[in-house]
């Protein structure tokens, strides 16, 4: 703490910044659990994402032998035009929301290509978007866990700084000011009792 001005104006400018800080804290440890509960939210989301994503490509197994078969590469027939994002806003920031992805319209030779392929290109279309879903997940994630951590250094700077650092200057201030009450109190009855004695002296010679 810098040293503090004993002076009623600081004591009163303190004052105002411990009631800023008793204001401003509430809503800050607010946000921190908004965020906490966020957080745990997306996790719960991203484990149920990642299921489907393993349910998918498991749905894959039976038919996996297929896509080996030369001509055929799926991965090259499903490509992403466009993903589809939306943001949300969650205690005063926006995180990205995935909705849907579109895809280019795949080329290819209808008479050159086994029957299966089209259901292929459907099915891997399906575990790209959960992919990118994922994905999408993983950085909101990111975004709320970084935001959490820049609350969390304010709310520890409120709570274990800047308010105890107030507290302690007014404690100081007060006492410094009722010292210097004391001592004028103390001058003034002093005063007084000269006052008293040189008119007594002066009663007595006339």
């Amino acid at each position: 703490m810098s040293k503090v001005k004993l002076t009623k104006g600081e004591l009163k400018r303190q004052r105002d910044s411990l009631r800023q800080f008793e204001r401003f804290l509430p809503t800050l440890q607010l946000k921190k659990q908004q965020l906490q509960m966020e957080i745990l939210s997306h996790y719960g989301l991203l484990e149920k994402t990642k299921h489907e994503e393993e349910l998918k490509q498991k749905s894959f197994e039976s038919w996996l032998s297929l896509l080996a078969e030369p001509g055929v590469d799926i991965s090259k027939l499903v490509v992403i035009k466009k993903v589809n994002r939306t943001c949300r806003n969650i205690a005063g920031i926006d995180i990205p929301v995935f909705e849907s992805c579109e895809f280019k319209e795949a080329e290819y030779d209808l008479f050159a290509v086994p029957l299966w392929v089209d259901y292929a290109i459907g099915a891997f279309a399906e575990l790209v978007s959960i992919r990118t879903s994922v994905k999408t997940i993983e950085e909101s994630i990111l975004i709320l866990k970084q935001e959490l951590r820049i609350t969390s250094q304010r709310v520890n700077l409120f709570e274990k700084v800047k308010i105890p650092e107030s507290l302690e200057a007014i404690r100081l201030i007060k006492i410094y000011i009722g010292d210097q009450m004391a001592n004028a109190v103390g001058r003034s009855k002093i005063a007084k009792r000269k006052i008293e004695l040189y008119a007594q002296n002066n009663s007595y010679d006339s």
